[in-house]
This record gives structure tokens, C-alpha cells and sequence, in this order.
């Protein structure tokens, strides 16, 4: 239950950006008046777009760092984490993206191996996880759709980051939305930030406050107010960004009692890796299977 909620908190916090250009202009304390959003709205959803297909072609090193309260020592987890056709496949590595143990990585890459597989030969074992996986994309994009008319933003100033120059964005709800799906009733119950990179019409970060308690599971749990989630994004190729930080901490219950998530995630080395015909190729020639034809062992047929 509290996964299934803290699974649709990262949705919000993916599907926010797509908003950031939907309102008009205004100025700043200062006086400092952005471009009208409207210029750019329809570059900012082409790029979230583009940049949420590439999640599934893509591959990645991570470092999670989780811990129950903010203020003891973190648990550190390596991956190299890989598409696989019906979510991401995380493979345990060393912090310097190296196997730790040989044997137990060649498992878990024969395993990814015999997925991709089954996908791209359509075996019947994996027709319900990848319909599965079409439809969440599709609610995510849905998700994306509404969050169109469920805040309003107000510039605030212009901040460097490096040798860019940012645009920020006061984000807060719409007091005229009215959420139609269990989802989208979390949209009022947040206020944050985002900040956009005009020339490319890019989103650079997201930052934001639960500013109410949401409840989960049917009202057995909640999300307590004050919890907090931030993202980043940077360029990984020309025109395409990708997340390179993530932090969630969010605080809550669950029937009697609480929980805390606690996560940063840190993401690099992107490399390209297909759909999962071509990351099947990929995977066999790590493995030393050169014939992408061969015969998949499996319990189940066609």
C-alpha cells in the first residue's frame, strides 16, 4: 500500500513540469518580467515526452541512498539498471559500476536476457507485463494531460546554474481544478517550484511541499503535510535531458503505524540501449551470444 502511494507521488513529480508553461507571464518582486510561458509550453511537453520515452531506452548507474529518518547514516545501494521492456532491471554492482560478485551478474543478466526475449518473440509469459506496463505509461501520460489546468505559476526570478540561465516558477494549485481521479486529488495538496531553461525549453528542477495530508490505500494511511520531493534534470546528449538527482522524504502512517521515506537517488553514465530488440542484442553480446535468433528456454510457448 504504502509503495503503491509512494509510487504515485513520483508520477506527480514527473507530470508537474509539463504545467510550468501553461500560464501567462508575470513579473517578478523585482520587477523582472519572463517571457510569456505560452512561447514555450508546447517545447516543454515535447521534451518531457521525449525525455520519458528515453527512460526506456536508455540505461544508467544509480546510487540510492535510503535511510529511516533523516538524521542517521545512509544505506547505499549501486546499480546498473537497465530497461527490460516492462520496467527497469536493477543489477547490484560496486560503486564503480563493477560486479561484485561475477557469477551472481551473469544470473541476473541471463535472467534480463531470457525477458527480453520473451518480449521480443512475443512469448505468452510476458504479454500481461508488458500490457501492464503499456497501460501505466498511458495513465502517466493522462496524469500529465491534467496537471495542464491544476496549477498556476508566477515567475519569480532568473537563476544561474553553471553556464545556464534559468527561469523560476512559483507552482500552486488552482483553486478552480477540480480532480476527477485519485491521482489528481494530490495536486491541490501541493506547492513548489520549477525552474526552465527557455533557450531549449527544457526543465532543470522541480522542487516541492505537501502542503496538506494525502490520504492513501481507501483512507487506512497518509501522507503527512511537510513531506518533500526535489528533481533534477541536466543534458546527457544534445537536445535530450535526463533525471540526475532525485531526493523524496515524505512522513506518514499506515493503519496504526508510521513510516518514512527517506531516498536520494543519483543517476549517471546514460548510455544507449534500444528497445528491447536491440537491448536483447546488447545483453547477448555481454553474455558471448552472438545469435540473436536463437531458442529462448521457457516453461511456456508462444
Amino acid at each position: 500500500m504504502i509503495k503503491r502511494a509512494f509510487s504515485s507521488i513520483v508520477v506527480l513529480v514527473l507530470a508537474l513540469p509539463v504545467c510550468a508553461a501553461a500560464q501567462s507571464a508575470l513579473p517578478s518582486s523585482s520587477g523582472e518580467v519572463a517571457p510569456a510561458p505560452s512561447v514555450i509550453f508546447e517545447r516543454v511537453i515535447g521534451n518531457q515526452k521525449k525525455s520519458e520515452e528515453a527512460l526506456d531506452l536508455y540505461e544508467r548507474f544509480e546510487r540510492l541512498e535510503t535511510r529511516k529518518n533523516p538524521n542517521e547514516p545512509a544505506s547505499v545501494k549501486f546499480s546498473r539498471v537497465i530497461p527490460s521492456g516492462t520496467g527497469m532491471n536493477k543489477i547490484p554492482v560496486n560503486d564503480d559500476g563493477k560486479p561484485a560478485d561475477e557469477a551472481a551478474y551473469r544470473v541476473r543478466l541471463q535472467g534480463l536476457e531470457r525477458a527480453l526475449a520473451q518480449i521480443v518473440f512475443d512469448y505468452r509469459s510476458q504479454r500481461d507485463a508488458v500490457e501492464k506496463y503499456t497501460k501505466r505509461r498511458k495513465d502517466r501520460l493522462d496524469l500529465i494531460d491534467a496537471t495542464r489546468s491544476a496549477f498556476l505559476f508566477k515567475f519569480i526570478a532568473r537563476e544561474p546554474r553553471g553556464n545556464l540561465m534559468l527561469s523560476k516558477y512559483e507552482m500552486s494549485p488552482n483553486p478552480s481544478y477540480k480532480p476527477t481521479t485519485r491521482f489528481t486529488s494530490i495536486f491541490p495538496k501541493v506547492h513548489g517550484y520549477v525552474w526552465v531553461e527557455e533557450n531549449s525549453g527544457q526543465l532543470a528542477k522541480i522542487e516541492g511541499d505537501v502542503t496538506d495530508d494525502i490520504s492513501i490505500g481507501l483512507f487506512l494511511g497518509k501522507i503527512y503535510r511537510g513531506s518533500h520531493f526535489m528533481q533534477e534534470s541536466y543534458e546527457v546528449k544534445p537536445g535530450l535531458w535526463l533525471p540526475s538527482f532525485s531526493q523524496y522524504d515524505f512522513d506518514g502512517r499506515r493503519l496504526f503505524s508510521g513510516f518514512s521515506i527517506h531516498e536520494r537517488t543519483f543517476s549517471s553514465n546514460y548510455r544507449y540501449i534500444g528497445p528491447p530488440k536491440e537491448a536483447l542484442e546488447v545483453i547477448r553480446k555481454e553474455l558471448g551470444h552472438a545469435d540473436l535468433g536463437k531458442t529462448v528456454p521457457s516453461a511456456s510457448s508462444p
